[in-house]
C-alpha cells in the first residue's frame, strides 16, 4: 500500500501568473476550492499518510497547507528560478524512504487516477492518456510491452506516439535511488531538466510502465486556454463521474435514436426545483445555445433557437418561419424527406418534390435539369444530411456550393448526423439547420433546436405568422431579449443536455465519429460475415445507422427477432422502407464497438436457432 506521496509545486507559473495573482499556480480555485487541495483530498482518501511538498516560487502559501493538513510536509528548493522538476525531486532523497506517489502541482484530475496506481502490480508506473490536444502535451514512446523508451514535448524526437503524459506516477524506492544516482551524473552538465528526462535516462536500465487510460478526464492548467478547458470541460466531467452514487443499469439503444446515455448525463436531470425564469436556468440556456452553435458555426453568424419537442418540431419550426411566397424544392429519398413534404402541404407552401434514390447518391445534373424546368425561381432548397430510415448520407457541401450559385437558401434536417458527422455551416452555405438532443450529442428526448444564419433570421421578421408555438423569429427574438424560452421548456431535459454537451466537447465530434465509425465497420463486417446484407453502399453510407435486409428464412418475424435481443438488453428498430423488408441498427450513443460485437454474437446464435442448427 502506497502510505507517501510528492507534489512538485516550485515553478514559476509565469504564463498563467496574472489570473494566479501572487500565489502558486496550484492556488487556482475550481469550485471554491485551490487545484492543490482538491489533488490533497484525493490522496488522503487514497489512504496517502505522508505528501510532501517540493516548493519554490511563494513557498509561504504551501507551507501555510500544513496548518490544515497534518499529512503535508514542504521541502524548500532555494534554486527554484534557476533548476528544473529533477532538481526539486532530488531534494527529497534524504526524505524518502519507500515506494511513493510523484505528482505535479498543477493537474487536476478523477480520482480513480490514484486508485489505479495504488493497486497496479507494477512498481514503476506512469499513467498515461490518450492524446487530448491541449497543447504543451509530454508525447510517451513505449517499447513492445508498454515500458517506456523516451518522452517528449517534441514529436519529431519520438519514434512513435503511444501516449501522452498525465502527470502521476507511481516509484519504487529503488528506482527513485537509481534515479538521484542518475540526477548526480546529469546536473554536472544541465540542473534545468524536468523530471520526465530522469525517467527516460533510468528506463535505459530498469523497466518503467505506461499505463493508458484513454477515457481519464485530467487536465495541466499552464496558461489561459488551459484554465478555459479546466473550468468548462475537465472539471465538470470529474465532478459528474465522481458524483454518481451508483451506476444505472445499461441497456444498448440500437435504434436510431433515443440513444444509449452516460450515468453521468441521466443524474444531470437530478437537479433542486428551479423555475426557468429564474437568471441562474437563462444562463444554462444561453450556454446551451451558444455551445451548440460552436459544433457548426460561428456564433457572431450563426445562432441556436432551441424549442421543447422532438427533432420534427425543428424542422416544422424551419419550414413554416422561414419560407415566404417563394418556391421551395425538397428533396425526398427517404421517409424524412417525405415528412418534410407532408409538413410543406399542411402550411400551404410553394413547394415541389424532388425524388431521388434511397440507396444512391443524389443525382446533381438530373437536380440541376429538375430546377432549371421550373417556370418560377427557386428560393429554397430543403433536404435531410443523414436519412434516418436508410443511413444514406446526403453530399451536403456539394449541394451546398450548388445553392451558392443559384443564390438558393438551403434548410438541412441533420437529426441524425449533427455532432457526429463533422459540418462547417458556412463552408457548406448552409442557411438553416435542425437537429435534437437525443442522438449524437447522446442527450435526452424532449430538445429539439434550429441553428440559423443571424442575418437571414433577421429578415424573417416582417412574415406573418403560420403558427404560435413553433415561429422561428419570435423564439430566437424573445430568447434574445431574456434569455428564455416563450413557453415551459423541458428543464430537467435542459440540463441533461448541458451535461450532454460538455461530453461532446470532451471526446470531440470528429473522435465520435471514429468511434462511430469503428462500430458500423464491425457491425457491417459481422452481418456479411453471417449471410446478411444492408442496403446504402458504403460510398454514401453514414456509418451511423444501417438498414439490413431481412433473412429469407420463413420462419423469420421482426417482433420475435426484437423480443429475443429485448430480454437481452438490447433495442432493434423495424425498417421503414416500403416494398423492402429491412429492419435498422443503429450505432450511436455512448456505445464501443465491443457492445456491436456483443450483438453480432446474439444476432449469430438468433440465426442460428432460426435454421434449427
Amino acid at each position: 500500500m502506497i502510505k507517501t506521496a510528492v507534489i512538485l509545486a516550485a515553478g514559476m507559473g509565469s504564463r498563467i501568473r496574472k489570473r494566479a495573482g501572487n500565489r502558486p499556480k496550484g492556488f487556482l480555485m475550481i469550485d471554491e476550492k485551490s487545484i492543490i487541495e482538491h489533488s490533497i483530498s484525493k490522496l488522503v482518501e487514497a489512504g496517502v499518510k505522508t505528501i510532501f511538498i517540493g516548493t519554490g516560487y511563494m513557498k509561504e502559501e504551501y507551507e501555510k497547507l500544513m496548518l490544515r493538513y497534518p499529512q503535508i510536509k514542504c521541502v524548500y528548493n532555494s534554486r527554484y528560478e534557476t533548476t528544473g522538476s529533477l532538481f526539486t525531486l532530488y531534494q527529497f532523497k534524504n526524505y524518502i524512504k519507500e515506494d511513493f506517489l510523484l505528482l505535479e502541482s498543477d493537474v487536476i484530475y478523477e480520482k480513480r487516477a490514484l486508485k489505479t496506481l495504488v493497486n497496479h502490480s507494477r512498481s514503476d508506473v506512469i499513467l498515461a492518456s490518450k492524446l487530448n490536444g491541449a497543447g504543451d502535451e509530454v508525447y510517451i514512446e513505449t517499447d513492445e510491452n508498454n515500458n517506456l523508451k523516451n518522452m517528449s514535448k517534441q514529436k519529431e524526437e519520438l519514434n512513435s506516439i503511444y501516449a501522452e503524459l498525465v502527470g502521476l506516477t507511481k516509484l519504487s524506492y529503488a528506482t527513485f535511488q537509481r534515479l538521484c544516482d542518475e540526477a548526480n551524473t546529469l546536473f554536472l552538465l544541465n540542473q534545468s531538466i524536468d523530471y520526465e528526462y530522469g525517467l527516460v535516462k533510468i528506463s535505459e536500465k530498469a523497466n518503467v510502465y505506461i499505463h493508458k487510460l484513454d477515457n481519464l478526464a485530467w487536465c495541466e492548467v499552464d496558461d489561459e486556454d488551459h484554465w478555459a478547458r479546466a473550468t468548462t470541460i475537465v472539471y465538470p466531467i470529474i465532478k459528474a463521474r465522481e458524483g454518481i452514487p451508483h451506476g444505472v443499469k445499461r441497456n444498448i439503444l440500437l435504434n436510431p435514436g433515443p440513444a444509449t446515455t452516460t450515468d453521468t448525463v441521466k443524474y444531470a436531470q437530478i437537479v433542486e426545483d428551479i423555475c426557468p425564469r429564474e437568471k441562474e436556468f437563462g444562463e444554462t440556456m444561453e450556454f446551451i445555445s451558444t455551445e451548440l452553435t460552436k459544433f457548426v458555426g460561428n456564433p457572431e453568424k450563426y445562432t441556436t433557437v432551441l424549442f421543447g419537442g422532438s427533432g420534427t418540431a425543428a424542422v416544422e419550426s424551419i419550414l413554416s418561419s422561414v419560407i415566404d411566397n417563394g418556391t421551395v424544392v425538397i428533396i425526398n429519398n427517404g421517409p424524412y424527406g417525405e415528412r418534410m413534404c407532408k409538413i410543406a402541404e399542411i402550411y400551404g407552401l410553394n413547394y415541389l418534390e424532388y425524388k431521388s434514390s434511397a440507396e444512391q447518391a443524389i443525382d446533381m445534373n438530373d437536380l440541376e435539369i429538375f430546377i432549371k424546368k421550373i417556370s418560377t425561381n427557386v428560393s429554397y432548397l430543403a433536404l435531410v444530411h443523414c436519412e434516418t430510415s436508410t443511413g444514406l448520407l446526403n453530399d451536403i457541401e456539394q449541394i451546398g456550393e450548388f445553392c451558392a450559385v443559384k443564390n438558393i437558401e438551403m434548410i438541412v434536417d441533420a437529426m441524425s448526423s449533427y455532432a457526429a458527422v463533422p459540418i462547417d455551416m458556412q463552408k457548406m452555405n448552409i442557411s438553416y439547420l435542425a437537429a435534437s438532443a437525443n442522438k449524437n450529442l447522446q442527450g435526452m428526448a424532449g430538445v429539439s433546436f434550429v441553428i440559423a444564419n443571424k442575418e437571414r433570421l433577421e429578415k424573417t421578421e416582417q412574415m406573418k405568422p403560420r403558427n404560435l408555438y413553433l415561429h422561428l423569429y419570435d423564439q430566437y427574438h424573445y430568447f434574445q431579449m431574456n434569455k428564455q424560452m416563450r413557453f415551459t421548456p423541458p428543464i430537467q431535459t435542459i440540463y441533461a443536455l448541458k451535461q450532454a454537451i460538455i461530453e461532446t466537447q470532451w471526446e470531440g465530434i470528429e473522435t465520435r465519429y471514429e468511434r462511430y465509425s469503428k462500430s458500423w465497420t464491425t457491425l457491417t463486417d459481422g452481418i456479411t460475415r453471417l449471410g446478411l446484407t444492408y442496403l446504402v453502399p458504403e460510398t454514401h453510407h453514414s456509418k451511423i445507422i444501417t438498414s439490413i435486409l431481412e433473412p429469407s428464412d420463413k420462419k423469420y418475424n421482426f417482433d420475435i427477432m426484437h423480443d429475443f435481443f429485448y430480454k437481452q438488453g438490447f433495442t432493434i428498430y423495424p425498417g421503414k422502407i416500403d416494398k423492402l423488408k429491412t429492419f435498422r441498427i443503429a450505432n450511436i450513443g455512448d456505445i464501443t464497438y465491443r457492445d456491436i460485437e456483443r450483438f453480432l454474437h446474439l444476432l449469430e446464435q438468433y440465426l442460428k436457432d432460426l435454421k434449427g442448427e
